[in-house]
């Protein structure tokens, strides 16, 4: 799903598009976009996912979220953004977001959906150490959502996320558990019988547990809390809260005030 983000390259960077490029990354946006194209999993999956971080943004910063933008004056995070499938509806709530994803053409497919729907967000074309590496001020919040499980460490990824966490400040992680029942159904049964996703787009090895990422985040100075846990309607094709977090879950992660 997301970009792979690992290694130091320089502070990330808006690319320029050139006239000539607009019409090519447009018709990519429209991939992106389009809620019956080969992005569909992901456009059944946002409304659920959308609809926890806004109501655990606002329970943590104690937001009244009846104001047409309730996230205005929170800097926003959104690492391995693709093609700002979060990043929008976050800058749309009033945050002011910056999405970073190491894949250029994703970042330009992002600025020219933007662009068109008059959308201010600080694209860039980068890693969460370019990030670090360049100084930048840590954000309110820092979403980490489907790109821990692609990543070569998994730890140091979560560690250096965390860090571009400021006092006070949020993260929250979305991902697939490494268990038998996570094999099954988001490897075998979405990527090589349903084809949701490209077969190999994840490797098992490389997926993350609760408790792993628990372990991770408590070592880079975040308070988690539990994990809470996303399961998939068949009869509907709907996605849901729930308690089951042996396939697919999320994680809140909180820095404590200094």
């Amino acid at each position: 799903m997301a970009s792979i983000v690992e290694g130091s390259s320089g502070p990330p960077q808006a690319p320029s598009i050139e006239a000539s490029e607009v019409a090519k990354f447009a018709a990519m946006a429209a991939e992106w976009w389009d809620p019956r194209g080969k992005f569909k999993p992901l456009h059944r999956f946002n409304p659920t996912r959308l609809g926890f971080i806004r109501d655990t943004i606002s329970r943590h910063f104690a937001i009244a979220e009846s104001g047409i933008k309730p996230l205005a004056g929170f800097r926003l995070l959104d690492i391995g953004c693709g093609g700002g499938l979060i990043s929008e509806p976050m800058a749309r709530l009033g945050a002011d977001v910056t999405g970073v994803d190491a894949g250029e053409e994703n970042i330009k497919t992002a600025m020219v959906h933007a662009t068109a729907c008059r959308l201010d967000i600080d694209y860039r074309v980068g890693t969460a150490e370019g990030l670090i590496d360049s100084g930048e001020t840590p954000f309110d919040i820092v979403l980490n959502m489907e790109v821990v499980e692609h990543v070569a460490d998994a730890a140091q990824f979560l560690h250096d996320t965390a860090s571009l966490v400021r006092p006070g400040g949020l993260m929250i992680t979305a991902t697939i558990n490494r268990t038998t029942r996570a094999r099954a159904l988001a490897i075998i049964g979405a990527e090589r019988i349903l084809r949701w996703l490209p077969p190999g787009t994840h490797d098992y090895e490389k997926l993350v547990t609760p408790g792993e990422m628990t372990q991770a985040l408590v070592s880079a100075g975040l308070t988690p809390q539990p994990a809470q846990g996303i399961s998939f309607n068949p009869l509907d094709q709907s996605w849901r809260l729930s308690g089951d977090t042996d396939i697919n879950y999320m994680m809140v992660a909180a820095r404590p005030n200094i």
